[in-house]
């Protein structure tokens, strides 16, 4: 008897404390997952990042899923979300309620408009549009305005247009609905005390604009000549990546720089310029070279 006790008492021991700790645990999770969240926010709201000189957006004039024309030409003064997305894609989905809320809170200071690259008719994608409660405009895609914006390699894509419509910023994937406000505030001259840097579009904003990079993400340069690196760079934009992206090498580093096919075919055109025979000087240039005063 004195032995069942025993067990007993400590089999009830071992019940509070498990309970005990069951309970902490979803607490203890929450801190953690704040922390982890709150601290990257207060960061990311603070600065924001615009390209320098902008490309005016191309042009934009199409008819939404309620019959009624979307055109750019009632986009100054405005700050402009261009979303591209599609019912079948999660993180499009997912970032639905986002856009929604942020054209509640910025009303007529904000024009929110979903691309839609669904192959369903539009039919089918406006019962999603009314079923999720969509308060902003959606289009159908098509390939002409996809070319125009420089190919849309992954959804969702959004491209952010100031409010004297140039293209400033273009965000791939689920992005914050912080960071989000931080730029449209921004745009919109209610800032405060964030801070803007700017870069040079090499590619980050329109693919097409890879060809003046003069650095690529993930492709080592160090030891080329700058002739050799000129001779490389060119090739990176001539040559096709064969992940399926029908972008070259380099418009696929900067588009996707977790690409192991073009990382490994970049390498590869690295190597070859680098082990390339130099090329002999031409007889003008030996004749300059001879003639050189010291």
């Amino acid at each position: 008897m004195l032995t069942v006790g025993i067990a007993c008492l400590v089999f009830a021991l071992v019940s509070v404390i498990y309970h005990v700790r069951a309970e902490a645990r979803p607490a203890a999770a929450l801190a953690a997952t704040q922390d982890s969240e709150e601290q990257p926010t207060a960061k990311t709201a603070s600065v924001v990042s615009f390209v320098k000189d902008p490309q005016p957006a191309p042009a934009f004039e199409l008819r939404d899923l309620s019959g009624n024309v979307v055109s750019s030409a009632n986009w100054k003064g405005k700050v402009v979300v261009l979303n591209f997305w599609a019912t079948w894609c999660p993180p499009c989905r997912e970032e639905i309620p986002e856009m929604i809320q942020l054209q509640n809170d910025y009303k007529d200071r904000l024009v929110i408009i979903g691309v839609s690259e669904d192959e369903d008719p539009p039919e089918k994608v406006l019962e999603f549009v009314k079923q999720k409660g969509i308060n902003y405009p959606v289009v159908m895609a098509t390939p002409e305005l996809i070319e125009k914006y420089g190919g849309v390699a992954a959804l969702p894509t959004s491209f952010v247009i100031d409010t004297q419509g140039g293209v400033v910023q273009k965000h791939i994937g689920l992005y914050p609905i912080e960071n989000y406000n931080a730029e449209i505030r921004a745009l919109l001259g209610r800032g405060g005390d964030t801070r803007i840097e700017t870069f040079v579009d090499n590619g980050q904003i329109f693919l097409k604009n890879a060809a003046n990079a003069t650095e690529l993400p993930g492709v080592d340069f160090s030891g080329l000549s700058a002739e050799q690196k000129k001779a490389a760079l060119h090739e990176l934009n001539s040559e096709n990546c064969t992940c399926g992206c029908n972008l070259t090498l380099a418009e696929c580093r900067i588009n996707d720089t977790t690409c192991p096919i073009s990382s490994g075919l970049a390498a590869k055109v690295v190597e070859k310029v680098r082990n390339a025979p130099a090329k002999p000087k031409s007889a003008a240039a030996r004749s300059a070279a001879n003639h050189t005063t010291p």
